[in-house]
């Protein structure tokens, strides 16, 4: 199984559970850093390896002087017990992260074995790529050890003109505010305050500070009116959007690997069920026949099946440095897990 670490950005959700305010979005990272120190001392470290038993015979589950408490006591966090049940396969979950601010970047280049970000284009993507590599790597870890994906969507026919036909079918059900509703949750502005025709200037949002940075900075070739961004994520969202063939969008999808480094795609839709159907039917088989697209899947856990190696967190990732008896630095101290 994976697991998708999000630090929150909703102020009703802060509100939902006892917070006067959203915490800051810089500090939210702070906090998660933590979380995950004691996530890794729990699903790593607490019970080691040979705890389990399963001895019917003798009616033991498992050997209490190999299970142990992690005593953590930390900046936000106190966890002074042990992890309530048996490891899993995999111990720790294939970590995903999707913050691509700088802070998010920091955090994703330190803990993600998995990147989802959402880049309007390719010297966009290009950038934000390199960057999560560069910092993957001054954290001591492989660069190409984290896999990136970028979020796509795909409006694909049996022939380009059918594609077409298909987005122009979809684009009178957009919804003008619907798009800003959901637009003004993620970037933390209300964009219903804007005239369709204003440009977005680049404002300070503790909302998803990546994708205002985006709107308005990163990639000066842009331009974006309030019209501009309804209009372009009332169809799938946040990513590109590629309207063909098979062929043409297989060639598509393959110029934005070349071109970026970016390893894979996180797939939006415009319709649902037909957008996935589609991939599946037309897609699928054309990047399977480029050789681009596997087969079939590898046996194991999802970690085996993403990585083609063990099913555990695998040294220098942090985590693999909380198993129990092993040595991590943390700050500047050296801890024992």
């Amino acid at each position: 199984m994976g697991w998708n670490i999000v630090t929150s950005y909703l102020e009703s959700g802060a509100r939902n559970i006892g917070q006067k305010a959203q915490t800051d979005h810089d500090a939210r990272y702070d906090y998660a850093d933590e979380y995950l120190e004691v996530v890794y001392k729990l699903l790593e470290g607490s019970w080691e390896d040979g705890a389990v038993l399963r001895d019917r015979e003798r009616k033991i589950f498992s050997d209490p002087r190999k299970i142990h408490p992690i005593n953590h006591q930390g900046n936000f966090f106190s966890v002074p017990g042990i992890h309530l049940c048996e490891p899993s396969p995999q111990r720790t979950p294939v970590l995903y992260q999707a913050g691509a601010s700088s802070r998010g970047k920091q955090f994703a280049a330190g803990h993600a074995e998995c990147v989802f970000v959402g880049a309007p284009s390719k010297v966009l993507l290009k950038k934000t790529v390199a960057d999560i590599r560069r910092r993957a790597e001054e954290a001591g870890r492989d660069p190409r050890s984290i896999l990136i994906f970028n979020m796509q969507t795909v409006i694909v026919g049996e022939t380009d003109r059918e594609a077409q036909a298909k987005w122009q079918e979809y684009k009178p059900y957009v919804s003008y505010e619907g798009a800003l509703a959901l637009l003004s949750g993620w970037t933390g502005i209300d964009l219903g305050q804007y005239q369709p025709d204003q440009v977005l200037e680049y404002l300070h949002t503790n909302a998803i500070q990546s994708m205002v940075e985006a709107f308005s900075t990163a990639d000066p070739n842009s331009q974006w009116t309030v019209q501009k961004l309804a209009d372009w994520a009332g169809i799938g969202g946040f990513g590109p959007l590629v309207v063909g063939s098979p062929q043409t969008v297989a060639d598509e999808l393959q110029s934005w690997v070349e071109e970026t480094d970016v390893d894979g795609f996180n797939l939006a839709y415009a319709v649902t069920h037909e957008t996935f159907r589609d991939v599946v039917d037309l897609l699928v088989p054309e990047l399977q026949k480029r050789g681009v697209f596997k087969q079939e899947y590898r046996e194991g856990t999802l970690r085996e099946k993403l990585f083609g190696a063990g099913p555990r967190l695998a040294a220098p990732h942090p985590g693999a440095g909380y198993r129990y008896g092993a040595q991590v630095a943390v700050g500047s101290e050296e801890k024992v897990s």
